[in-house]
């Protein structure tokens, strides 16, 4: 795929999430809910997109666990009194393990050479 396909996609999952986020800040239930899937989709197609490329694999990773985290938070606060909150701390845990392991995996290797 092209830079220029790829910045374009990147963009519309911006977009999308955007729009999702502020389907929240609204309290706009159905359409916020519908938005999940297609934000969650294209940060799966990023992810796998960028398998090869570790550095980019990593950072695309940790957005997904924010997005995902990012929409139960939502999806807690829209339909029942925050009661998924718990549940995504640990989806935005995972997101920041990921990247602090593989900061500590280059700052290792850096030492190392």
């Amino acid at each position: 795929m092209s830079n220029e396909r790829l910045s374009r996609f990147d963009n519309m999952h911006i977009l999308f999430w955007l729009v999702k986020d502020m389907c929240w800040c609204l309290m706009s239930k159905s359409i916020g809910t519908i938005m999940i899937a297609p934000t969650i989709t294209i940060a799966l197609i990023i992810l796998y997109r960028s398998r090869e490329h570790l550095t980019s694999f990593v950072h695309n990773l940790a957005v997904l666990f924010w997005i995902s985290a990012n929409s139960l938070w939502m999806l807690g606060e829209m339909y029942c009194s925050d009661c998924t909150k718990p549940y995504a701390i640990w989806l935005f845990s995972a997101g920041m393990g990921v990247l602090l392991l593989y900061y500590t995996y280059l700052v290792v290797a850096r030492l190392r050479n």
